[in-house]
C-alpha cells in the first residue's frame, strides 16, 4: 500500500499540474463560459472518464504502443485535432441569442460529457504523461504496481475535479453574465471557437 506521505506528495503535484494552463483546463474554461457552470462540470466529468481510460492503458501496458509507434500516435492526435476543429466551427456558427435558458439543455449534457471524454482520450500526450508521471510514485516495495497505479489515478482524478470544478464555476458565472448581451454572447462563442482552434493546432504540432 502506498504510504500517506507519497499520496500527499502526489496529490499536491497533481493539484499544481491541474492549475497550470493546459489543453484540458482551457477546454473546461471555454465550454463553461459558453454553456454555463453545469455544462463545465459535466465536461470535467467527461475529462475524468478519459483519464480512467489512460490509467487503464498504463496499467495494461497499452500506453507503450503510443510511445513506440509514431503511426499510432499520429492517428490518435489527428482524430483529436479534427474533433477540436469541428467544435471550433460549431462555436463560430453559433448564434449570439441572449436570455435563452434552454440553450444548455438543447445541447444535452450527455453530448458535453462526450466532448470532455473525446477531448481527453484522443490526446496521446496524456497517455504518455501518465506513462512517465505515475510510475515515479509507484514502488515495488509498497506492493503490486497495478493497484498503486490505480490508486494514484484516483488521486489525480480527485485533484482534477477540485481544480477544474472551480474553473467551471468561475467561468460559467462569467459566461452567464455575458450571455445577457447578444453582442457579448457572439464574442464569447468566437473566443471559445478560437481556443478550440488553437488547441487543435497545438495537438497537430505535438510530438512524442
Amino acid at each position: 500500500m502506498l504510504p500517506f506521505d507519497v499520496m500527499l506528495l502526489f496529490f499536491t503535484s497533481s493539484v499544481l499540474l491541474a492549475m497550470a494552463p493546459g489543453p484540458d483546463n482551457l477546454f473546461v474554461l471555454a465550454q463553461s463560459a459558453q454553456h454555463g457552470k453545469k455544462a463545465g462540470i459535466v465536461v470535467t466529468i467527461g475529462l475524468c472518464t478519459g483519464v480512467l481510460v489512460h490509467i487503464a492503458a498504463v496499467s495494461m501496458g497499452v500506453a507503450a504502443v503510443f510511445q513506440t509507434s509514431q503511426l499510432a500516435f499520429n492517428i490518435l492526435k489527428y482524430i483529436g485535432a479534427a474533433y477540436l476543429i469541428y467544435l471550433a466551427v460549431m462555436s463560430f456558427r453559433a448564434s449570439g441569442a441572449a436570455g435563452d435558458p434552454g440553450k444548455v439543455e438543447k445541447l444535452q449534457y450527455r453530448r458535453l460529457y462526450g466532448r470532455g471524454m473525446i477531448m481527453n482520450v484522443t490526446n496521446p500526450k496524456v497517455t504518455l504523461f501518465f506513462l512517465a508521471f505515475l510510475p515515479q510514485f509507484a514502488n515495488p516495495a509498497y506492493g503490486p504496481i497495478v493497484p498503486q497505479i490505480v490508486t494514484l489515478g484516483a488521486i489525480f482524478i480527485l485533484s482534477t475535479i477540485l481544480i477544474f470544478g472551480a474553473v467551471a464555476l468561475l467561468a460559467g458565472t462569467f459566461g452567464e453574465w455575458l450571455a445577457k448581451s447578444e453582442r457579448a454572447s457572439k464574442i464569447l462563442n468566437r473566443t471559445a471557437g478560437s481556443i478550440f482552434g488553437v488547441l487543435a493546432v497545438k495537438l497537430i504540432l505535438s510530438e512524442r
